[in-house]
């Protein structure tokens, strides 16, 4: 870019600025009608009409700084937050990345014929640079919301992943004082993290004061597994309760002898059937078998 076209850009983007401040009130009103603003700002109108003024004010400053094609422009800085909340609430609508982004565009014809009115009651100079500049500056701003409607639905879906690690991962209460948590699939350190918190939250509630993790459905037990375990384990005690490990395949013990795992301090049982006699003797209980003894039905 010359200089020339360089100071033409930045007077046009000048005139731009003073045109969104004088019409802000106008262009708010209408913008409060389209989709992007009508469908997340459901209280009242008034909250409509304010959230456009701030976006209407935001443009204007970038437009008198002349940075009309940076992203980055400060003028965008004061309303980021509320174009995340915005692009979040569609997303969570179910709108797309490129759905938020045509109801961004959306919003460029109605300030188009303000802006044309504008400068044809100034005799019109200059009017197509001046939309080529408008043009410009609502590109930048859908080009923003979109680095926004793609940071959220990135927030939405770990939110939905760590939820879903909750709900694979349950504490059941196997008797008074026993809680069991049986472990399916690999456990990397997203999920260990969660196996602890919710143990640890069971053995408070549940007062147990013995805790089963049972890791019968993980493929593979390595040194980082076994780490995860361990801190799981001395966390249970640091909380009054004693941790069992069951579901100890054959494999899995030939792997821990030869990594070199040393559980000696961790109770490990072949089973769950195992673990929950092992806890049930502890506690004092007595398991009677009716068949054997002739207690059974008659």
């Amino acid at each position: 870019m010359t200089e020339e076209s360089a100071t033409n850009r930045g007077a046009s983007a000048r005139v731009v600025g003073d045109f969104l401040q004088r019409r802000r009130e106008q262009i708010s009103q209408r913008w409060a009608d389209e989709t992007l603003f009508r469908t997340v700002f459901t209280v009242s109108r008034d909250e409509t009409v304010e959230a456009a003024g701030a976006l209407v004010e935001a443009l204007a400053v970038v437009a008198a700084t002349g940075r009309i094609e940076d992203v980055q422009a400060p003028g965008f800085a004061g309303v980021r937050e509320q174009l995340a909340r915005m692009a979040a609430s569609r997303a969570r609508a179910g709108a797309t990345p490129a759905r938020i982004a045509d109801e961004v565009a959306a919003l460029h014809p109605s300030i188009s014929e303000l802006l044309t009115a504008d400068l044809a009651e100034a005799d019109g100079e200059g009017t197509g640079a001046h939309q080529v500049t408008l043009a410009v500056l609502l590109g930048t701003l859908r080009l923003v919301v979109m680095e926004t409607a793609l940071s959220a639905g990135e927030d939405i879906i770990e939110r939905q992943r760590l939820q879903l690690l909750e709900v694979a991962i349950p504490v059941i209460k196997l008797w008074t004082g026993i809680v069991a948590v049986p472990l399916i699939g690999t456990l990397d350190s997203a999920r260990s993290q969660v196996v602890m918190e919710s143990l640890l939250e069971a053995v408070v509630t549940q007062q147990a004061r013995y805790a089963i993790l049972d890791i019968t459905g993980v493929p593979t037990v390595d040194s980082l597994v076994a780490q995860h375990l361990m801190k799981t384990v001395a966390a249970a005690r640091l909380m009054g309760a004693e941790c069992i490990v069951s579901g100890i395949r054959p494999a899995i013990a030939q792997t821990i002898v030869h990594l070199g795992i040393d559980l000696g301090s961790v109770v490990t049982r072949a089973s769950l059937a195992d673990a929950l006699a092992y806890a049930l003797h502890q506690l004092g209980a007595v398991i009677v078998d009716r068949a054997a003894t002739g207690g059974g039905p008659r």
